[in-house]
């Protein structure tokens, strides 16, 4: 029977997309692992790949078609001499689970058409395996809960059944007989406060010259969290003025150093070194929020703020706290130039404990960041500006002084304990040396 391919969800905040590319045409011999599309999705454009093998029977979706929602049926695949039925007559797959969003550094790749249910183990689990597996285990007598999947999310593909033996497990009996648990009714979602509409907002500006743009994806999905982050999260926030004369000292002398190896390292490399030690130095401030938990990880992953046309990315340098300043620079300018050219997988801007959001390259000298869901942290970067400081001796004189606050999850990071996290960042920054010990 036909089998619905349906819009994949390729990244954990993905709605809609655009398909803006078919790498197939109808009637052309598809097999599992071939790249069948590129798909858009609201931070970058993927190549979407086939699970199943057949022969592209329809296509459902035109190249170039934007506003595509997740599981809508894009094309119909069926086996060979199969005849194409409509598409609503064909036999949809289940939606994919969200491997992104569970595990992101998984491969960038996802899997073409979604997994479907197969069949229930006994602990009341869903067991998912694609329509042509099922059909020839069905054929083989096989009982698909005692087979390791090894697609996607663990899906049971062709290859996991060709090789299996009849053997049905005792428990597959059981879990036939024994009615799947219902699920607890969701608690009703609290309701939004909502602005004026496009048509209100319209009609005040009746006889006035403007452009109207349409959202992309990605401002749409940067809309919809950071309005999320600003109604749901309680926000406080930590201000701190850092000294850099000795930090600017530290890096001319280190740029000379490393200037035969192309290396330029910026003031941005330290604030994210400093802020990935800072993490192992208070522990209990890399933590993100997890809906009714806290999850406190070990290493030190941090997000950092690149702006890109349209929008803005947060790639994520893993690890940071063991990587040296030229080799999180590096990182860094590798993946803020594939963020500008949305070349970006999921996995690389899924995940940290914080961000960082420097704007001082523009002349602010200080700003209130948004926390980005579901960190505990931002700390906003404004410009090193030369100012009137006090001496130690007492006297009067210039320093250079950027000023930077740390935007707090309450939810996650109580005062004291934001504050302990902000002087170690500072710390380190005002002690360079420090951060080679």
């Amino acid at each position: 029977m036909a089998t619905e391919i349906l819009m994949p969800a390729l990244s954990p905040t993905m709605e809609e997309g655009t398909l803006a590319k078919w790498l197939v045409k109808e009637g052309d011999t598809v097999k599992s692992g071939d790249v069948i599309a590129e798909i858009e999705t609201d931070k970058a454009t993927m190549e979407f790949e086939a699970v199943d093998e057949g022969v592209m029977g329809k296509i459902l979706i035109a190249e170039g078609t934007a506003g595509v929602k997740v599981n809508t049926p894009i094309a119909l695949l069926v086996e060979e001499g199969e005849a194409v039925p409509e598409a609503g007559a064909a036999k949809p797959a289940a939606a994919a689970p969200d491997a992104q969003a569970k595990a992101p550094a998984a491969p960038a790749k996802p899997a073409a058409t979604a997994p479907a249910p197969a069949a229930a183990k006994a602990d009341g689990k869903r067991v998912f395996a694609s329509p042509l597996a099922r059909r020839i285990a069905a054929d083989k007598g096989l009982d698909l809960s005692a087979i390791k999947g090894t697609g996607p999310g663990g899906r049971i593909v062709k290859a996991d059944v060709e090789g299996a033996s009849a053997a049905p497990a005792p428990e597959a009996a059981a879990a036939a007989a024994a009615p799947a648990a219902a699920p607890a009714p969701a608690a009703p979602a609290a309701a939004m406060a909502t602005g004026p509409t496009a048509a209100q907002v319209a009609k005040m500006y009746e006889g006035r010259a403007y452009e109207e743009l349409t959202l992309d994806g990605m401002r749409r999905t940067i809309a919809a969290r950071l309005t999320e982050a600003k109604q749901t999260i309680p926000h406080f926030y930590l201000r701190r003025d850092v000294k850099l004369d000795a930090l600017m000292d530290f890096r001319a002398t280190l740029n000379k150093q490393v200037e035969s190896r192309g290396v330029k390292l910026s003031v941005n490399d330290f604030v994210i070194k400093a802020a990935a030690m800072a993490l192992q130095q208070v522990p209990d401030a890399n933590a993100v929020w997890a809906g009714d938990r806290i999850l406190r990880l070990k290493p030190s992953d941090v997000a950092v703020a690149v702006a890109v046309e349209g929008g803005l990315f947060t790639p994520v340098l893993k690890d940071a706290h063991q990587k040296s300043i030229s080799a999180l620079s590096a990182e860094m300018k590798d993946l803020a130039a594939r963020a500008r050219s949305k070349k970006l997988a999921p996995h690389e801007y899924v995940g940290g404990s914080m961000a960082i959001s420097n704007l001082g390259m523009f002349g602010i000298d200080n700003f209130d960041a948004v926390i980005n869901p579901p960190h505990g942290s931002i700390l906003a970067v404004g410009a090193g500006v030369k100012k009137p400081v006090v001496t130690a001796d007492g006297g009067i004189g210039v320093a250079t002084v950027m000023s930077v606050t740390l935007s707090v999850d309450h939810r996650v990071i109580d005062g004291a304990l934001g504050a302990e996290f902000l002087q170690a960042i500072v710390g380190l920054l005002e002690n360079p040396l420090s951060m080679l010990a």
